[in-house]
């Protein structure tokens, strides 16, 4: 393998230290999230409340979701979005996208 510069030329993109850190912190997010989908792999169905959960499964679900959580909010800090208003607008979107009047006619059907 040949110098930075070299693999610039050919093509590659040289990356600042910090650029290498952003795109860690996205890896590390990835990892959280799969973290917490492995809680759930093998529950099956999961009744809402978590009745047959242990404490201590309840309070590991508690850290992954806090930790996605966490990423999520200083992703969007990171990238100048209000996380709160865009979850705002996704619900209203999703009101006008999926009405309740049409969802509970196709639940019946």
């Amino acid at each position: 393998m040949g110098s930075s510069h070299e693999l610039a030329r050919n093509g590659h993109k040289d990356v600042s230290l910090q650029e290498l850190s952003d795109r860690l912190a996205e890896f590390a997010q990835v990892g959280e999230v799969g973290e917490l989908s492995e809680i759930f792999q093998w529950k099956g169905e999961v009744a809402r409340g978590l009745p047959d959960w242990t404490s201590d499964d309840k309070e590991h679900l508690e850290e992954e979701l806090s930790d996605v959580l966490l990423y999520l909010i200083q992703l969007a800090d990171v990238c100048g979005l209000d996380l709160g208003q865009a979850a705002l607008t996704k619900i209203v979107k999703n009101a006008r996208k999926y009405p309740v009047a049409k969802q509970t006619a196709a639940s019946t059907n």
